[in-house]
């Protein structure tokens, strides 16, 4: 990568880097598909860090490669996306300036571990405390047929998002820079990969878990339940074979939309002769 890149990236001015990471994180719902969900507002957010840090055409092929890294799986709140942008900007630039000392993986287990955590606390705040409050003052006005009842739950939910994505989007990416710095200093690069490895693994678990649900209604007579057994030996044993089916045919380079559309008639099948049930 030239010099020139990464001087460009960090010489660009901070705000205009903060309501880049802003727009990605209000945007992160944009193009929301099944298959990596908010990957492409994701790459789009961080896209400009990558065309500054990545300007000369020698450096084409590394500039496509951070690219693709960041069209990876990413899901998390929305408002909460911005922050992860401005961490992630951070790593993007320790990378180009020190690829052969800094690890990339690092870049995709951060994310991965933040995902969890953040959205846990994002949902409860935004979709479990602010939206009903706004919804609650807003339905009760507009009932009388007050104009201000639409108005003032979108005030509302706008005057709790704006801020927290906007300063978030700062504190991750300035913040971010005395982690990387503190990080790189003490060498705690490889104790940290190792924690957020394992912390992006109990998130894709929890995920398997709580997101895919499939069981057998499979029984012999009253006493004899397939489900129970199962649930006996290793609770839901049957999703994460089926994601590990998943996974492996995902592996095997078959492409992700053909694997959904026999999923589709798999459980059709399965369900009509009572194997399955989703």
């Amino acid at each position: 990568m030239s010099q020139k890149g990464l001087e460009t990236q960090r010489n660009y001015p901070l705000h205009k880097k903060v309501r880049e990471f802003f727009w990605g994180g209000w945007c992160m719902q944009t193009n929301w598909n099944y298959e990596r969900q908010m990957n492409t507002a994701f790459m789009w957010g961080i896209s400009k860090t990558l065309d500054r840090l990545y300007p000369d055409p020698k450096d084409e092929e590394k500039k496509k490669e951070r690219y693709r890294a960041s069209l990876e799986f990413f899901n998390i709140t929305p408002q909460f996306g911005a922050f992860v942008l401005g961490l992630t900007a951070v790593m993007e630039e320790e990378y180009a300036e020190k690829p052969d000392v800094f690890d990339p993986k690092m870049i995709t287990s951060v994310k991965t571990a933040l995902m969890g955590p953040l959205s846990g606390i994002g949902d409860s705040l935004f979709q479990g405390t602010v939206r009903i409050i706004a919804m609650s003052i807003g339905i009760s006005l507009a009932q009388q047929g007050s104009i201000l009842g639409p108005i003032l739950a979108m005030l509302i939910s706008f005057g709790v998002s704006f801020p927290i994505t906007w300063y978030g989007a700062k504190l991750g990416y300035t913040k971010g820079q005395e982690l990387i710095r503190q990080i790189s200093e003490s060498n705690l690069m490889d104790k940290l990969m190792y924690g957020c490895s394992i912390a992006g693994l109990m998130v894709v678990g929890g995920m398997a878990a709580t997101l895919v649900n499939v069981t057998t209604p499979l029984a012999y007579g009253e006493t004899l339940v397939v489900q129970d057994i199962l649930n006996g030996i290793m609770p839901q044993m049957l999703p994460l074979a089926l994601t590990g089916f998943m996974y492996f045919l995902v592996k095997k380079g078959v492409h992700p939309i053909v694997i959904v559309i026999c999923c589709f008639i798999a459980g059709i099948i399965l369900n009509y002769f009572g194997i399955l049930a989703a």
